[in-house]
Formats: structure tokens, sequence, C-alpha cells
């Protein structure tokens, strides 16, 4: 089965008891992982059970392609049903799983986690289609879905968080759920007893969390400034944040830019259009912005968000030099 975007949250909390096999893929790593063990935790309490968990590698299925149906037809020792964990998957073993979805286990789940699988990807379109299956996607999430992130996390801990300090938090560790969340969890950490998180609180405890400070990138590229573009791209490689997720600050600032042209463009004056954002510009980041939609014309923040789309659709292809298209990409748009 195919989730739309709103079926999964509700789905990876509460899996569809029909869905025997659940496949869990993207670009995001850290998302991908914890939505696998929360699906994983929903038949076991503990993912590394000796009686109860397995896990396999894709490479053990196809060495013995009748691993799967004897993991996933044993009985528990202890009673219950049993999880079987396959990860590294890919199209690879989409026959396998095909074959074991004409008579899966009523009670073992099997969850295959993979990285991003492209629309033409048999094992996930074999994942979407059948009936007793699932497909959960896993995409590196924006800002506003980091906020959330953020505000929930917070809350359920028992503290309030200034809104300035979840707008600036969220900006800095956009790109991947699990060192957001290790972020997060070392913030409130920190704070201790003291339940009011204030901005200062979040910039002295998490810096540029961990030198994933996007804003420079983005910010570079928009105010006509190549060569600090290039040293931020550059940095942000060194530490690991994906190609992925830069393309979608990229976008993201590129994409309020344009909206907020066409509301001036309607009549709407520079601080109007401004306030109309979700999530709103930091504060201390508004001048720039505003210098930047002076700069910009509708039409060529139109060419550059499809430039970026391209790209991003390039990065799904085996093979394409994606740090170079977009190295080069950045440079481009930062000289015009």
């Amino acid at each position: 089965m195919k989730l739309a975007w709103k079926q999964i949250e509700p789905f990876v909390k509460t899996p569809d008891p029909k869905a025997r096999v659940i496949l869990v893929y993207g670009p995001d790593n850290g998302l991908m992982k914890e939505r696998a063990g929360t699906m994983g935790r929903t038949v076991v309490a503990d993912l590394n059970d000796p009686f109860n968990a397995v896990t396999l590698s894709a490479a053990q299925l196809l060495d013995d392609p009748a691993r799967l149906a004897d993991e996933a037809g044993a009985m528990s020792m202890m009673g219950g049903a049993r999880l079987i964990r396959i990860e590294d998957g890919d199209d690879k073993i989409a026959p396998l799983i095909k074959d074991y979805l004409q008579s899966p286990s009523a009670d073992n789940l099997v969850i295959i986690e993979a990285a991003a699988l492209g629309p033409r990807s048999p094992l996930r379109a074999l994942a979407e289609k059948a009936p007793n299956a699932a497909a959960v996607p896993c995409y590196v999430e924006d800002e506003r879905g980091i906020a959330n992130l953020i505000r929930e996390t917070a809350r359920e801990s028992g503290y309030v968080m200034q809104n300035d300090a979840v707008i600036w938090l969220a900006a800095n560790i956009t790109g991947d759920r699990q060192r957001a969340r290790a972020e997060i969890e070392k913030l409130l950490l920190y704070m201790g007893d003291e339940t009011n998180i204030r901005l200062d609180d979040v910039r002295l405890c998490c810096g540029e969390a961990g030198a994933q400070d996007i804003d420079r990138l983005v910010y570079s590229v928009a105010g006509n400034s190549p060569q600090t573009a290039l040293k931020a791209y550059h940095q942000l490689l060194e530490e690991g944040v994906p190609i992925i997720a830069i393309l979608r600050g990229l976008q993201n600032h590129f994409r309020k830019l344009h909206y907020a042209k066409a509301r001036i463009a309607e009549g709407d004056s520079v601080e109007t259009a401004m306030k109309s954002l979700n999530p709103p510009i930091f504060f201390k980041l508004e001048e720039p912005f505003k210098a930047q939609i002076r700069r910009w014309p509708l039409e060529s923040l139109a060419v550059i968000l499809d430039r970026l789309a391209d790209i991003e659709a390039q990065t799904k292809q085996t093979g394409t030099p994606v740090e170079t298209l977009c190295g080069q990409a950045l440079l481009s748009i930062a000289a015009r």
C-alpha cells in the first residue's frame, strides 16, 4: 500500500496489521532508522531481543534465499510475535520479497530498511502496490517539520520553548532526523530544571548545531557572495550534511523570496509580505532578506527554483556527480 503524506505518522505509530512487510526508505537515514525502530517496537519491546528479533542484511538473503521464509515462519520460543529486520535493502531482494508475500506470516512482521529509492524501483513499487505490504518514505524534513519536532519533544519533556528559539534551532538542524533529535536532547539536558527555553539558551548550548549552518550558505548564494557560498558549501559537506538537505535549504529560501516577491507584485509592502511567511524569518536575518527581495526579479527566482528542482531530480539517478552539479549551481546563482 502507498501512504499519503498525512497517513505516514499515524501508520508509523500503529502499523496496519494487513501490512506483513513494511519498506522504510529515503534519503534521511536518521528518520528512516527512527521510523523503522518505532514500528519494530510495536512487535517487540526490545529490538535486540535474541529470541523475538532478528536482523538480516540484504546480502545474507541473496546468499541464502530460504532464510527469509525460515525466519519469518519461525515461532517465538518465548511467545508472541517476532520481528525480522532487513538492513541495506535494495532492488536485488525484490523477487525474494515478492515470493514471500504470496504466503507471509500472519503474526511475524518483516521491516526492510533502505536508502533512497526512485519511483521506478521494483522494491518500492512492490511495497506500494501489494495489499499486504506498505512503503513508508523518509524524506529530508524542512524547517517546519523540524520545528514541530522541537516543540513536541520540548512539550512532552515539560519545557516551554520561545518561538524565536524554535525558529533558530530548526534552521540549524534541518537535514537529518537523528542529528536533529540528538541536538534537541542535548538542549533539554543542558536546561536541567529551567523549563523556559529562550534563544540565548539555544545559542549557548547548540552553537551552530555541529556547524550545519545552512543559513550562511543560502544567504551567501542569494546575497551575491560566491566565495563565501563556496566555503560554506564545502564546510557543510565536510560535516556530512546530505546534498538533499542543502538543496532543500536553498529551495526553501528561494521559495520564500519568490512568495514574498509575488505578494509585493500584487500590492503588498515588503514588511507585509515578510509577515506572511511561515515560518517567519529569524529577526537577525530580516534586513539581509529584505535586501534580497529587492535584488531578485520574480522571473529570475522562478528560473532558479526550476533549476534547483532539476538538480534534486538528478540526485536520484545513479552515477550523477551531484556534489559537483550542486556546487556549480550555487556558484552560478551567487554570481548572477
